[in-house]
């Protein structure tokens, strides 16, 4: 009887299943809600089984469809497997949507590195502050800043960073104490989790009255201090080559409480686990930044 079901309304079966949403499912898969809706009735039909119920504005499997599902998703997940597999033969296309201040100053600086390790890839990043949307199956996976949005969503924190007053040589020269701070040009950062206030009260002193410069990017901040504009408070991770350089300098570094903090996760949809260019490049950045993998990356 199987075989009488159309692969097609197998998809539309298992996108609906997985996100609980005939009109989530049809997003995916470039179909109307109504084109989902006929092709699931038409399979419950030829199967003789109801496979969803209606629960709010979204839909659940039944005890039939949750069996089926989990025989159709690991189907799917052997089907993608192998075509990751032939395709591994010709060109492995990656492709990569990222947090701006960690493609600026972290990612995109290690892109030869990476391709000279595995030369049969190509590269496509796209950087944002907006989370990537998968419903359309134009990325692989996101690195995201700040706490990781979505259902069906696999989420891997990437390491600890410190944050930490930074500027150039000249004017670290000037600051031996956190008081000292008190008296430079504070570079502000916005959109940010760890900001001069934090910092601040960190070290037992009232943050003084933002003054300066602003900036919406890190990578802005970072660029901005190194060029003398003032001190911005940023990770040592997005700064590592102004300071491997001697462009910037962290000159309370061992003489006030910094913040660490993991602002940075990998993420990646499920049903994309076993794709041949997400599974290198995450094992590379695993090994870039010392972090362990789930099971099914590692």
């Amino acid at each position: 009887m199987s075989l009488r079901v159309p692969l097609s309304a197998v998809r539309s079966f298992e996108a609906a299943a997985r996100r609980r949403s005939f009109k989530d499912a049809a997003a995916e898969l470039n179909l109307t809600a109504s084109a989902v809706s006929h092709a699931i009735r038409k399979m419950e039909a030829l199967l003789g089984v109801t496979l969803f119920e209606r629960q709010g504005q979204g839909v659940v499997p039944t005890a039939a469809g949750e069996a089926l599902l989990e025989h159709v998703s690991r189907a799917f997940d052997e089907l993608h497997r192998g075509l990751d597999l032939v395709a591994a033969r010709g060109p492995q296309l990656l492709r990569l949507h990222c947090a701006p201040s960690l493609a600026a100053q972290w990612l995109t600086p290690r892109l030869a590195r990476f391709l000279a390790a595995h030369p049969g890839f190509e590269v496509r990043l796209a950087a944002g502050m907006d989370y990537a949307r998968f419903v359309s199956d134009e990325f692989d996976a996101d690195l995201v800043y700040g706490p990781p949005r979505g259902e069906g969503l696999v989420t891997v924190p990437l390491c600890t960073e410190t944050v930490t007053p930074l500027c150039d040589p000249e004017r670290a020269a000037r600051i031996r104490t956190p008081e000292d701070l008190l008296d430079q040009v504070l570079i502000q950062s916005d959109n940010k989790q760890v900001r001069w206030p934090l910092w601040f009260a960190r070290n037992g002193l009232p943050a003084p009255r933002p003054l300066g410069v602003r900036f919406d990017r890190s990578f802005l901040a970072i660029a901005a201090a190194a060029d003398g504009l003032g001190v911005a408070l940023e990770s040592t991770l997005l700064a590592e080559r102004e300071i491997a350089s001697g462009r910037l300098v962290a000159p309370l570094r061992g003489l006030a409480q910094d913040v660490t903090y993991v602002g940075h996760h990998l993420v990646y949809p499920a049903t994309t686990r076993r794709r041949a260019p997400l599974r290198v490049f995450a094992r590379w950045l695993a090994q870039e930044m010392s972090i362990a993998l789930p099971e099914d990356l590692a």
